[in-house]
């Protein structure tokens, strides 16, 4: 049976209590890496930004050593990214239910997710915040290195390099709100962190968020182990 809304490693661990397994410790040492990736380059960047910011500098040797290791922080922030969206990709895909969950997301935000459509592994907000990372820091990436003279200095000219400056920005304040709306969903939405910290969550969470993941999941525990 093709799983369609769980990935490889994603099971039923306990039955009193419940526990469902959702992240491996791959996965979630990926999303670290990404994260510590981006505040880095939120903390670096928002020194670049303006002058009055310029003192975040300092936290990496200073103004020089930050605009030499801003770059490099973006590319290994572009590798791990990849990672992630390589294994996250087919089950944030759009579906059918995704409209009605957009639809009621008033319900969502208040709690009362009954009438609405079981989902699978990913809600449409959390497949929103993907695919918003994933165009972002596409442009940041490419961006980047418009403007990375050290070793692009004749990628573009001067007058498409001053463009990319300015969408390079505009990207950067958009991710950064992406991330803070990330952050905010994982700490209101009670019992998700706990699947980044420690790859489980609870079958009762599951079955109110996430409730056909959790129907494959039990239709796969019963058939055996996965391939």
């Amino acid at each position: 049976m093709e799983r369609v809304y769980s990935q490889s490693g994603d099971r039923i661990e306990s039955r009193l209590p419940v526990i469902v397994h959702r992240y491996g410790p791959f996965t979630r040492a990926n999303h670290w890496l990404t994260a510590a990736c981006l505040i880095l380059l939120l903390i670096s960047g928002l020194g670049f930004f303006h002058p009055w910011l310029y003192f975040l500098t300092d936290l990496f040797g200073g103004g020089q050593t930050a605009r030499v290791v801003h770059p490099w922080i973006g590319v290994v922030l572009f590798v791990s990214f990849l990672g992630l969206f390589f294994r996250m990709v087919r089950l944030n895909l759009p579906r059918r239910e995704d409209a009605v969950w957009i639809e009621n997301v008033r319900e969502v935000v208040a709690g009362k997710e009954e009438d609405l459509p079981e989902l699978g592994k990913y809600n449409a907000g959390q497949k929103f915040v993907f695919w918003a990372m994933t165009v972002l820091i596409i442009v940041l990436i490419v961006t980047g290195f418009m403007m990375w003279q050290r070793y692009f200095d004749g990628l573009v000219t001067i007058q498409v390099r001053r463009i990319a400056t300015m969408v390079h920005a505009i990207a950067a304040v958009l991710i950064i709100l992406t991330w803070i709306l990330h952050v905010y969903a994982a700490i209101w939405t009670r019992g998700t962190l706990r699947a980044m910290t420690r790859g489980t969550v609870t079958g009762g969470w599951a079955w109110r968020h996430h409730r056909k993941w959790l129907r494959e999941l039990a239709r796969l525990d019963r058939k055996g182990p996965a391939e």
